[in-house]
């Protein structure tokens, strides 16, 4: 068999492996289970979990390095093939394992209680950077993700920064801490645009907030960051569009913030997806002595 055609196969069966209940099980043990031949490193503690997160060429060096002959990656690939076929029947019980550790996730259960969308992207949150690609590497690209992800962590793996700042302050439900990084307006239920485009406008360097503040266009990459706020709470942004077309300002819009500074940078940020106002009209002397 050809290498390319061996590369296909084990891209087929480590994908579909991924999630066998059997992937942290010794080799050894899953051949013994099999009519075919042994695994040849049946002294080794070597598992499935060692191999399938590997690319093709990276499995087989490491088999290789590990000292196992040229036909090693075949067998890899038939005794995770034949395992996966015996590991089917168990699907049912890891759904249900599944979903039963979702019912039961405090952090999912305090999402509920605070009235936190659990399909919120982390994408649009104001986690660090680092965070962030944390996440993107775990596949976690919602809040409910994250909370599921948490709870099954292993204990030994250590996470620091914005992540367990994060998770502590949904387990214990610190809304103070809550709103350091997501839209959540603390003394309220749900999460809120104001309260997103706030996180932006708090990210942001000081030379950009100065210009911001005085009227200036903000860059290219905020003005993105705020129109996917706008785009995911295009109802809260209808109904900001609906007060201020009844007369009511763009400033109070933002006083739900309570802090000054970042206040006007909000309302400038916010500006951009309202309606323009057409400017005052002027009038000389004459027109305001007659009321004109």
């Amino acid at each position: 068999m050809s290498d390319t055609e061996l590369a296909n196969q084990w891209d087929s069966v480590r994908t579909s492996f991924s999630t066998s209940i059997m992937v942290d099980t010794a080799l050894s043990s899953l051949a013994e289970n099999l009519d075919g031949p042994e695994w040849p490193g049946a002294g080794k503690k070597d598992t499935p979990a060692d191999y399938i997160d590997l690319p093709f060429a990276d499995a087989v060096e490491l088999l290789k390095g590990r000292g196992y002959p040229d036909t090693a990656m075949e067998q890899l690939i038939e005794i995770l093939r034949e395992t996966s076929a015996f590991d089917d029947p168990f699907g049912d019980m890891v759904e249900h394992s599944a979903a039963a550790a979702e019912a039961e996730n405090p952090v999912l259960d305090n999402l509920r209680k605070l009235g936190i969308p659990a399909d919120f992207p982390i994408a649009l949150s104001n986690l660090s950077k680092d965070a962030k690609e944390f996440c993107e590497l775990e596949k976690l690209s919602t809040l409910a993700e994250f909370a599921v992800f948490a709870q099954g962590m292993s204990q030994n793996v250590i996470v620091g920064g914005d992540f367990k700042t994060l998770l502590n302050a949904l387990s214990h439900i610190d809304e103070q801490a809550i709103a350091q990084f997501l839209p959540f307006r603390p003394g309220m239920k749900g999460l809120h645009l104001v309260e997103g485009i706030g996180g932006i406008a708090r990210s942001l360097r000081s030379i950009e907030q100065d210009k911001l503040k005085s009227g200036g266009e903000p860059s290219i990459e905020t003005a993105a960051a705020v129109g996917k706020l706008a785009k995911h709470f295009s109802d809260d942004l209808e109904a900001i569009k609906s007060r201020v077309a009844a007369g009511g300002e763009p400033s109070r819009e933002v006083m739900v913030l309570q802090n000054p500074t970042i206040e006007p940078i909000v309302e400038r940020l916010l500006a951009e997806h309202l309606p323009q106002r057409p400017p005052a009209k002027k009038t000389g002397w004459l027109g305001r002595l007659f009321g004109r």
